[in-house]
């Protein structure tokens, strides 16, 4: 499976790389975008449970990475909740 890697900037200006173990990332964000914080953590959702569930498909077992990763997003964006107009920019994607 083709993995991707996609750049993030919070709200704070910090910056992270997430992973993914399937491109269906490329299907919910866009480079050099700006999302609501709660739109981006329900995209991140959606798309790494998918990735998850491609691996389970393949190899019998959901993707700890994915779902790894998707635990930190939300672990992360509980820090942002707070600030008004809290967002989220996809910077780009790196395969």
């Amino acid at each position: 499976m083709p993995e991707i890697r996609f750049q993030i900037r919070w709200s704070d200006g910090t910056q992270d790389s997430c992973y993914s173990p399937s491109l269906i990332v490329k299907e919910y964000f866009s480079p050099n975008t700006e999302y609501e914080l709660e739109d981006f953590v329900q995209r991140s959702r959606i798309a790494l449970n998918i990735a998850s569930d491609r691996v389970n498909a393949k190899y019998g077992r959901p993707c700890g990475l994915a779902l790894g990763q998707l635990q930190e997003i939300e672990a992360k964006a509980a820090q942002y909740r707070q600030l008004p107009d809290a967002k989220v920019q996809v910077i780009n994607f790196i395969e």
